[in-house]
């Protein structure tokens, strides 16, 4: 691994709030490094193509509405970037919010090992 570029990860992390997905899994490393937990589940993959099943089903469940997709503060903690995103939801039980946060490492200019951790959903009072 070599010390990660901030422009790796910011770009990453513009693809998940531009929701493009192709251009996310563009950015990995073909021998990517995966590990994600989120509230219910570990996420263990290597290799694009399984990142971005992993992506999908964070991004396109069939029983939610995406509403919006927001960067976080990015921050650097020595050789790695970390970047995030907010996203607002909605399904049969109303709004929700939940955020993940990546730490990325580079490898070869593209994302060579990412470790990300999720909120959980988090219910928003209803809206007037």
């Amino acid at each position: 691994m070599t010390v990660t570029t901030p422009a790796v990860a910011s770009s990453f992390a513009d693809a998940i709030v531009a929701r493009d997905v192709a251009a996310a899994v563009a950015l990995l490393h073909p021998e990517v490094d995966f590990r994600a937990m989120t509230p219910n589940r570990i996420w263990e993959t290597d290799g694009p193509a399984d990142v971005e099943q992993v992506l999908r089903a964070w991004l396109e469940d069939p029983d939610e509405e995406v509403h919006g997709v927001e960067a976080t503060e990015p921050a650097a903690v020595e050789g790695t970037q970390r970047v995030g995103w907010r996203v607002r939801v909605s399904d049969a039980d109303g709004m929700h919010v939940f955020e993940q946060q990546a730490y990325v490492r580079e490898r070869e200019g593209k994302v060579g090992w990412m470790r990300v951790i999720c909120s959980g959903f988090n219910k928003l009072p209803e809206e007037i």
